[in-house]
């Protein structure tokens, strides 16, 4: 397992309580120094990083970065303090994060039929073929085809965790996770520990929503429902880049979809303006290639510019 002395600090900051929220890390501990004065010698903390330890394997490919660390990704300035992560568990390749302008969700249903997928998987194919990198939440249906398409490509992709690093959820993508890991892809997540209640365990989904559009520079809509007309967790998503300032797309065909439940998301966010959802069109991936949102860069100030299709 890889990590940093100052990240292994962190962990115990929070482990301890000295840490409770995301908003409190970004306010009170931002400054390195405020870490660097926790002392490691202390009976109690030799005992919490005995346990912390133990919740991993001794897989070369797993660890933990902090804030501090340089392989900690770049945090959009449109996030706020409480939805900004400050300490990440991961397994797989933590460069992908590197370079988030070159990373592009694909979200949607947990039940989409077989014409759904197919449109999916020529979505995804364009998208890879473009050299950029899916990022999904491992979830059934959408998730799992956009991943394994990657996968059978040998492709790279990243999927984002509601559950620790190595209890896979759902536990039929067990093998969808290895396999992604061992293609060069990269397993992300928050948690090191099982929530303690259902309502935690949900808000996590929601939270894990939140990243997917955080460390990519696209959002990519395959098929959703209304909210109470069945599956809505990409309403998540998508409610996050729009606050991020991430573009979004949504798969849509008015001929074919406008009456169609599973399409009932994608229909609602194009028919409003405020949404800012484009539709997915022929032309839309060459311009997703494209850009570049100095948000999503460490140093913004050595971002290249963004080449202009129209």
């Amino acid at each position: 397992m890889k990590y940093s002395d100052i990240a292994l600090k962190v962990l115990v900051a929070k482990e301890c309580g000295l840490i409770k929220t995301n908003a409190q890390f970004w306010t009170q501990f931002s400054e390195r120094e405020k870490i660097e004065e926790i002392g490691l010698e202390n009976d109690g903390f030799t005992k919490i990083i005995s346990t912390v330890v133990q919740q991993f394997t001794d897989s070369s490919d797993e660890g933990f970065i902090c804030a501090f660390d340089e392989e900690f990704p770049a945090i959009n300035q449109k996030v706020k303090n409480s939805d900004k992560p400050y300490l990440l568990f991961y397994k797989g390749d933590i460069n992908l994060l590197q370079d988030l302008n070159k990373n592009v969700a694909v979200i949607g249903l947990i039940d989409p039929t077989a014409e759904i997928e197919k449109r999916e998987i020529e979505v995804v194919r364009r998208l890879v073929n473009s050299d950029l990198v899916i990022v999904s939440g491992l979830a059934k249906g959408c998730d799992s085809i956009a991943h394994k398409f990657c996968v059978d490509t040998n492709k790279k992709t990243i999927a984002i965790l509601p559950t620790q690093i190595n209890k896979i959820s759902p536990a039929v993508n067990i093998n969808l996770a290895k396999d992604i890991v061992s293609k060069g892809g990269l397993l992300l997540t928050e948690y090191y520990k099982e929530s303690t209640n259902r309502q935690e365990a949900i808000g996590r989904y929601i939270k894990r929503d939140r990243l997917q559009a955080m460390f990519s520079k696209a959002v990519v809509l395959i098929a959703s429902y209304r909210k109470g007309e069945g599956d809505s967790g990409s309403r998540h998503a998508i409610e996050a880049a729009n606050s991020y300032g991430i573009e979004k797309y949504a798969m849509f065909n008015e001929a074919t979809d406008i009456n169609d439940k599973q399409f009932g998301l994608n229909n609602d966010l194009i028919a409003l303006k405020h949404s800012h959802v484009n539709i997915l069109q022929q032309n839309s991936i060459e311009f997703i290639k494209t850009i570049i949102n100095s948000n999503l860069v460490k140093n913004p100030d050595t971002a290249p510019t963004q080449l202009e299709l129209f």
